[in-house]
């Protein structure tokens, strides 16, 4: 039934009191929340949706349970429209176990993937990464499921949409894209913000279709959602959605609000209510009468209010808790080649072995990166897979590090299992809130329910004059993030056995490969073997001190202890292998037989995982050292070109062999 002049839209009568009830629910849950938070009962920020209610709810009616939202700080909306309960809201606003987020999140961070509300984020932009990640997904796994980003007006001057975007429409993927454009960015105007008032004529410029609809009509914003589902699961791409509407609360409860807008504002588009709105146009064309609606209303205040009386009464979460999914439950089996072997290969051999075999395995694994396709990886990182597995699963990205990032935290959330190559590590840096922001975190604010199987790969450190921009390292900043595993393998067997694991984890894992020991060869058997996160190797006993070696320092060190063995000393070498988690027993093990420790990392020192480790030994192991902890690092400066300057940052070989006999005679 046409009950819209603004819309074309026809539909029944069950469908209208649906659309009807679940504005109401959301504008009955906002309204309780705005109250509980000026009682005090809300212990942080409450991002309300009041008049708004007719997008979530016109864009939710389109989609199945097994299609997935993400969605930005205003997501309450969103979270209700997609199924979350009054009740889950409300406790998790509380800060209650009962909370969709079990209390990890209030009103910035809900979780529910139960009903496909995959999150939200108080940080602008990522839901348009990740849910282009989704529709990755869903392209990788041939359904027909269908992603939603839900964002406000202020994410259009971010990065991140660009980046999305283009990234969905370049793949066709099955997105949409809903810019909510209420007028202000917390109190920034869109119209200074951005040179172009329309947000849905920007479509154009990905070739993409790009919609302006009123956003407080409800019916309009179904048909338009409507159309761009059907386009989606159709395989023909993503669409961009515009709707123009008006948030009629402060950016968050207890905010000023009148030092950037007028009180008659807001009152005009009060009248302009999208409940009231769909009310009256029912009424007036016979689809409803007002006793009916009178009804629903009133029987959601009573669902609301008891929500709201049972979340009050819920439990808060143990503290015990506190610490509790931050990394997975599960963790990939170790297993240890079971034959000797002669066979040797070099490290990107090794690594491009082990995940040739990871993905025959899986077929939901898949790579990202610039041309790690058809030409196989600036380093062979990928070499000869492309033919194998297809340009899907050996995708090449555009230069667009924190849009490819952020898409594969979206499509690790819906059950793929991304790989990404970044030539360098450096070039992680233009991703890092992402990183750290996202990936690493989804875990933990889910409470376990969503995994975060990503790898992140690449080549540091210093060699061959390759300057600032592509000698980095970064472990001890990672290391320093909970959630994040961190792998420095010191040879191509270690490579492969430890990227196997790193493969197979649940965890996101930052693989780092240094240059110098890119061309190196060691025996690797053929047999898959997989090492174990968080147990050290000793690589050389001894028994007069203990050097701890990382990466391309492992292979010094023990260079360094052949030659000191032939001056009667014996020194053993232990390399972690993995910083988080760090083996920590191994080298007090070591240290309490050797009484003396060194600890070689050509990184830098201040702040670094030297520290980490000495602060432990002398924490748990001080009684058994003869001698104070030495350290050996890198100059703490940016990488220099010339190789005189270059060679001047890294600690030379007959630097190490001194500190090594100096700490002998101690």
């Amino acid at each position: 039934m046409e009950v819209s002049s603004e819309s074309k839209s026809i539909v029944t009568k069950e469908q209208l009191l649906d659309l009807y009830r679940k504005m109401f629910v959301i504008r009955r849950t906002e309204e309780t929340l705005a109250k509980a938070h000026q009682r005090g009962l809300i212990h942080g920020a409450c991002h309300t949706y009041v008049g708004e209610e007719a997008i979530a709810s016109g864009v939710c009616a389109n989609l199945r349970d097994d299609d997935v939202v993400f969605s930005t700080h205003r997501g309450h909306g969103h979270a209700l429209a997609k199924g979350v309960t009054s009740l889950e809201l409300i406790a998790e606003l509380l800060g209650r176990d009962n909370g969709c987020s079990r209390g990890r999140g209030g009103s910035m961070h809900i979780f529910s993937p139960e009903v496909g509300m995959m999150g939200t984020s108080g940080i602008v932009g990522p839901c348009i990464l990740q849910a282009a990640g989704g529709g990755y997904s869903f392209k990788l796994l041939k359904t027909d499921n269908v992603s939603v980003a839900f964002f406000g007006d202020g994410a259009t001057n971010n990065g991140a949409f660009h980046e999305g975007i283009n990234l969905a429409a370049i793949w066709k993927l099955p997105v949409l894209f809903v810019c909510e454009n209420n007028q202000y960015a917390t109190e920034i105007p869109f119209s200074y913000s951005s040179s172009n008032p329309d947000v849905g004529s920007r479509g154009a410029s990905y070739n993409i279709p790009g919609h302006i609809v009123d956003g407080n009509d409800v019916l309009a914003v179904y048909e338009t959602a409507r159309e761009a589902v059907r386009r989606a699961r159709a395989g023909e791409g993503p669409s961009l959605i515009e709707c123009k509407s008006y948030r009629t609360r402060p950016h968050a409860e207890g905010m000023g609000d009148f030092t950037y807008r007028t009180p008659e504002e807001v009152e005009q588009w009060k009248t302009r209510d999208p409940i009231g709105r769909l009310g009256k146009a029912m009424v007036a064309k016979g689809a409803a009468t007002q006793v009916e609606l009178d009804a629903i209303e009133a029987e959601i205040r009573a669902q609301v209010d008891a929500a709201y009386e049972e979340a009050q009464n819920g439990p808060y979460p143990d503290g015990s808790t506190a610490s509790d999914h931050i990394y997975a439950s599960s963790v990939p089996e170790a297993r240890a080649p079971s034959q000797k072997s002669t066979r040797e290969l070099n490290f990107m051999e090794s690594t491009l072995e082990a995940l040739d075999e990871e993905m025959a395995r899986d077929p939901k694994i898949f790579v990202f990166g610039e041309g790690i396709g058809k030409r196989g990886g600036n380093f062979n990182t990928t070499l000869g897979l492309y033919d194998k597995y297809g340009a899907e699963r050996l995708c090449d990205t555009p230069i667009a590090e924190r849009g490819f990032i952020g898409m594969c935290t979206g499509a690790a959330m819906t059950g793929t299992r991304p790989i990404v190559d970044f030539m360098f590590i450096d070039f992680a840096l233009d991703a890092m809130g992402e990183m750290l922001n996202q990936i690493a975190k989804v875990q933990y604010m889910s409470s376990g329910r969503l995994k975060m199987p990503i790898v992140l790969r690449g080549a540091c450190g210093i060699l061959s004059s390759a300057a600032t921009h592509h000698s980095g390292s970064y472990y001890p900043t990672f290391v320093n993030v909970p959630g994040f595993r961190v792998v420095l393998p010191s040879s191509p067997y270690e490579a492969k056995g430890l990227f196997k694991t790193a493969v197979a984890s649940d965890d996101p894992v930052l693989f780092l490969e240094h240059r110098g020991l890119l061309a190196m060869k060691t025996v690797v058997p053929e047999e898959e073997y997989y090492i174990p996160f968080g147990e050290a190797n000793v690589v050389r006993e001894g028994d007069d001190a203990t050097v701890v070696a990382l990466s391309v320092g492992v292979q010094k060190c023990v260079q360094a202890a052949d030659e000191l063995a032939k001056e009667g000393a014996s020194i053993e070498v232990i390399d972690p292998r993995t910083l988080a988690p760090l083996d920590i027993d191994t080298i007090l093990e070591s240290v309490t037989k050797t009484g003396r420790l060194l600890i070689f990392d050509e990184n830098f020192g201040p702040c670094g995982v030297g520290a980490e480790i000495a602060a432990q030994v002398i924490d748990r192991g001080f009684d058994d050292l003869d001698a104070p902890i030495r350290r050996l690092n890198g100059v703490h400066t940016p990488t220099p070109y010339s190789p005189s300057l270059e060679q001047a940052v890294i600690p030379s070989q007959d630097e190490l062999l001194q500190t090594l006999r100096d700490l002998l005679a101690e």
